[in-house]
């Protein structure tokens, strides 16, 4: 693990080999659909009862699949700090009710009340779509991701994707092992970057190009094998049950309410 704040792979694939919950017996395709119905719905609605409703749920969902939600929280982190900051100006911008107001000599930034129904939209929308996507990749096993992949995608695009994720891991190991050396010497990330800037910026260059040689070799090892440019994944997925189909018409038709609806996009 590279940062506690940082999605740790090792742990997302080890959940989704070894977890045996109804959502992990649940078609992948059938998480998929909800998946893509849920960022549509994401992008049609910013209706604050509509995203706390769907959040709360995901959560139930994450909870009853026994899935470690103290990292998950954890791993919030990231996307919470990109929305603030993408927020950071928009926020003082918004038209509403002023709650305050912070005076910069001839102007004054105002927040008002629908400036931090703003944060509070995007903070959700960007929680729901990282907790669903944490909850897919949890709760499905890697032999049936890759068939999906190889499937929706086109060659040479699935090699590409099938190879980078495999190599990821060897990547992020790394890097790991990188920052461990710098503890143990007495260095942090953030102030050994600050006062040892070459030195990381000559360390991590040398990573890469470590990696550049690694990758070179596993390539040269499977082309020993037999790899001739296609690494097709043969693994049955199992299909929606009726369960699964009653899920997807429930969310396209969601969906399709959302879409026709003149009031779906704003407020309540």
């Amino acid at each position: 693990m590279i940062a506690e704040h940082i999605p740790d792979l090792d742990l997302i694939t080890s959940c989704a080999e070894r977890q045996d919950s109804v959502f992990s017996r649940a078609s992948p395709w059938t998480k998929l659909i909800l998946l893509i119905l849920i960022v549509l719905t994401l992008t049609l609605t910013g209706n604050l009862l509509i995203l706390s409703t769907l959040y709360a749920l995901i959560l139930l969902c994450c909870i009853a699949a026994g899935l470690p939600m103290r990292k998950i929280l954890a791993w919030y982190a990231m996307p919470v700090i990109f929305v603030l900051s993408l927020v950071g100006i928009l926020v003082w911008t918004e038209p509403g009710v002023p709650l305050f107001s912070i005076p910069l000599g001839e102007f004054a930034l105002t927040l008002t009340d629908q400036g931090i129904i703003l944060v509070v939209t995007l903070l959700l929308k960007a929680l729901i779509s990282v907790t669903f996507s944490l909850f897919f990749l949890m709760t499905t096993k890697y032999a049936h991701f890759s068939a999906m992949v190889s499937r929706l995608f086109p060659s040479p695009l699935d090699q590409v994707f099938l190879l980078a994720y495999r190599f990821l891991f060897l990547t992020l190991a790394m890097a790991a092992s990188l920052l461990k050396a710098v503890r143990s010497r007495g260095g942090g990330l953030i102030r050994s970057i600050h006062v040892q800037g070459r030195l990381f910026a000559g360390i991590f260059g040398l990573v890469f190009i470590r990696s550049f040689e690694r990758a070179e070799r596993v390539e040269k090892a499977m082309v020993a094998r037999g790899y001739n440019g296609s690494l097709s994944a043969r693994t049955k997925i199992p299909g929606p049950g009726i369960g699964g189909y009653v899920l997807i018409c429930a969310g396209c038709s969601v969906v399709f309410l959302l879409w026709i609806s003149p009031h779906a996009i704003g407020g309540w």
